[in-house]
């Protein structure tokens, strides 16, 4: 049965779709059947990311409306043949979203997929809560700034209370994604430290993802970092997220965009 997990946080802007769309990549590059389902209905920004926006015909809406069939909505990736697409409504609202609708499609994707990756719209509304009801893993992506991390801590309650695992008395597994990370605005105190972070949201960390134009060049190429430039750093720090998802022992640290050179390791709390 396939992992479903979802990519959330509390705030907008934070990197939600971007590390959507490289962790589905980096887990589909080991050769796992990996799915990336996008939440924000209204909005439909994943596709993009991924480079599929001109192969979009029918989407989630539809699937869950029974206007089409889940694989002809589906888009298959062109670069990692492992890895699927299921694109969001840019002309619907989140009320288009049934929660039996989504239960029938999750359902279905579970038995088609090792890994269903759900990119949850900011904020705790519908599409947000319908997009971790059925998670048993969370990604929770956060900025190294203060009300970054507020949101966040809100979303972790959320997940401890809105899923389906969290209805049946258990709790789903959490882990913490910090984003634009730069270690020397940390160390003059213009952002938050991965310490205090972590001190404030309890919860494993999972990667630590610097800051850099790489990412921003290639979601301009549609292209998932970890295939647009596998030895950048945010692609490095996305591979090893990965490889820690499905259960490997990677030492935590801060890539540099300096090839051999790396940030301080951080020992505690590695997910």
């Amino acid at each position: 049965m396939a992992e479903v997990m979802v990519v959330t946080s509390g705030k907008g802007g934070v990197g939600k779709t971007t590390s959507t769309a490289a962790l589905g990549a980096a887990l589909a590059q080991t050769g796992q059947k990996v799915v990336v389902v996008d939440f924000d209905v209204g909005l439909r920004n994943l596709d993009l990311v991924m480079g599929a926006e001109r192969r979009v015909v029918y989407d989630l809406i539809n699937v869950v409306q029974g206007d089409a069939n889940l694989n002809q909505a589906l888009i298959r990736d062109k670069r990692v043949d492992t890895l699927a697409l299921l694109p969001a409504s840019q002309t619907r609202d989140k009320d288009n979203l049934t929660q039996d609708g989504v239960d029938r499609v999750m359902d279905q994707l579970r038995g088609m997929f090792d890994w269903v990756i759900c990119d949850s719209p900011a904020g705790i509304e519908r599409g947000a809560t319908l997009a971790m009801r059925h998670a048993n893993v969370a990604v929770v992506v956060t900025n190294p700034e203060v009300s970054s991390v507020r949101d966040s801590d809100r979303i972790i309650g959320l997940l401890d209370s809105k899923t389906l695992r969290a209805e049946d008395g258990g709790r789903i597994d959490k882990h913490l994604l910090l984003t634009r990370y730069d270690a020397v605005r940390a160390e003059r105190g213009d952002m938050l430290k991965v310490e205090d972070v972590l001190d404030i949201l309890s919860i494993p960390l999972l990667g630590i993802v610097p800051e850099s134009a790489e990412v921003l060049r290639a979601s301009n190429l549609g292209t998932p970092v970890t295939l647009s430039d596998a030895a950048s750093a945010p692609a490095r720090a996305y591979m090893d997220a990965a490889k820690r998802l499905m259960g490997q022992t990677i030492p935590m640290s801060v890539p540099s965009d300096k090839k051999g050179l790396f940030g301080k390791f951080f020992g505690r709390r590695a997910a």
